[in-house]
């Protein structure tokens, strides 16, 4: 992909994470960016201050003179810019492919799995960047540390996010392939069928380059499953089942961990983390292995691993008041709602759960896991379902059936306040010191919290 060949690159839909980052990269690599949103925002005035050039709103004349255009998922088949690059015969791929020629031509670190992806990805570059590895690295949500979500490195090795939601992680050829778990997410993407989920994720590991290696969490038993269909070098993580590489004297504290590491019966030193959760001591064991496999030493990592505050929306603190502490989290499965509020629990304070459900199909699917995932919190509001542009709602689907499951399977004090406006002034005249307001949801719930950090921080 040299310049040679491909000089301006045009983004449609560039304000988005995941399309953001990789501009960002194209533009530190040397060439001209282009792109479009529907409106500007922080993402786009950041590639704007770098020198891309960013449009608000679409027309056709703004594909004019590029050499490639990029759109993503969201984007669709008819929008005004993809139609008129086709006219003009210029080449159109979707974002994972863009992705995939940059991370295939390097030594590629490509993290997959139903949840951690962003967190692992995200305290892999850190560890690089940190040990003067310098990686290039592009991830689907900002770093705090280092206050973005993509950059252009000098070195051989690219780290990115490898998203089975739509199968585009089968576009990846990595030389370091991990997956953190496998759950029976997206389905709607895989005829509702579990086994061909599975059956991607072996074509993904097994196309790990033949001198490279999979790092996998022998603790998943739907990985364990899997192990035999691959063909090339494997190493596995763990706490619970035998692995290469073990996790133990666990200390789970308010917004930090430590454990010992050992390797084949011999104990490598103590990690401590500046994030919470049994979930990220998982997530920390990935990136040490793959960090080892790039070189960097062990005392290294450990010293630069401890430096890592999360990524944005991934147990994010957004305000602390008054013994009073509001924290967001992306978390939308079951599996991930669990884990955060056991992390939000070790603070010792008073756990009030605020869930905003994202997409009617994963509702539908996972109604039954959901309502049982709720157990640790001391109080749980439930909002109304947040669909996407375009989602069919299902019938029978709603928040207010989630609540009487959770009441029966979980939580008593289950509670649906239908609006984040309701939310907002609900929990505003009654938090006291103690509490603990957990946003959770993959949709705008966030803006909640920071809501409710504002109203202390003026108080």
């Amino acid at each position: 992909m040299s310049n040679t060949t491909l000089e301006h690159v045009h983004f449609i839909g560039i304000g988005g994470y995941g399309m953001s980052a990789i501009a960002r990269v194209m533009l530190e690599m040397g060439y001209t960016v282009t792109g479009s949103d529907v409106a500007s925002q922080e993402l786009t005035e950041k590639l704007a201050a770098k020198g891309a050039k960013i449009y608000i709103g679409h027309t056709a004349s703004q594909v004019q003179g590029a050499d490639l255009v990029v759109y993503s998922t969201a984007l669709p088949k008819d929008n005004v810019e993809r139609v008129e690059a086709e006219k003009q015969g210029i080449p159109v791929i979707h974002r994972a492919q863009m992705l995939a020629r940059l991370l295939n031509e390097r030594k590629g670190v490509a993290v997959a799995g139903a949840h951690g992806k962003t967190t692992t990805s995200s305290m892999i570059a850190l560890v690089m960047e940190e040990c003067g590895t310098d990686p290039t690295f592009i991830i689907g949500g900002e770093i705090m540390n280092i206050g973005t979500n993509a950059k252009a490195g000098q070195s051989e090795y690219v780290v990115a996010e490898a998203d089975e939601s739509d199968g585009s992680f089968l576009q990846y050829y990595p030389a370091l392939g991990v997956v953190t778990n496998i759950e029976a997410d997206h389905l709607e993407n895989y005829d509702g069928n579990f086994d061909r989920l599975k059956e991607a994720y072996v074509q993904f590991l097994n196309q790990i380059r033949p001198d490279g290696k999979a790092v996998v969490s022998g603790d998943d038993e739907n990985i364990r499953e899997l192990l035999p269909n691959l063909s090339g070098q494997v190493i596995t993580y763990g706490i619970q089942q035998q692995c290469d590489y073990m996790a133990s004297n666990i200390i789970l504290g308010d917004r930090k961990v430590t454990f010992t590491l050992s390797t084949q019966g011999e104990t490598l030193g103590q990690v401590e983390l500046s994030v919470p959760g049994q979930h990220n001591v998982y997530n920390a064991m990935a990136t040490i292995i793959v960090c080892l496999e790039a070189g960097i030493p062990f005392q290294d990592i450990v010293r630069a691993i401890v430096l890592f505050t999360g990524a944005k929306r991934r147990f994010q603190v957004l305000g602390e008041s008054k013994d009073i502490l509001i924290i967001d989290d992306y978390a939308h499965h079951p599996t991930e709602i669990e884990a955060t509020i056991s992390a939000a629990k070790a603070t010792g304070k008073r756990i009030i759960a605020v869930f905003q459900p994202q997409r009617y199909t994963r509702t539908f699917f996972l109604l039954d896991a959901f309502s049982r995932a709720f157990s640790e919190a001391d109080e749980v509001i439930i909002t109304d379902i947040y669909s996407p542009a375009g989602e069919k709602q299902i019938e029978g689907v709603h928040s207010s059936k989630l609540v009487e499951l959770i009441k029966q399977n979980s939580n008593a004090s289950a509670r649906y306040l239908p609006t984040k406006q309701e939310v907002i002034e609900d929990l505003e005249g009654r938090i006291q010191p103690g509490d603990l307001v957990l946003t959770m949801g993959a949709g705008d719930i966030y803006k909640v919290g920071y809501a409710l950090a504002s109203g202390l921080k003026s108080e």
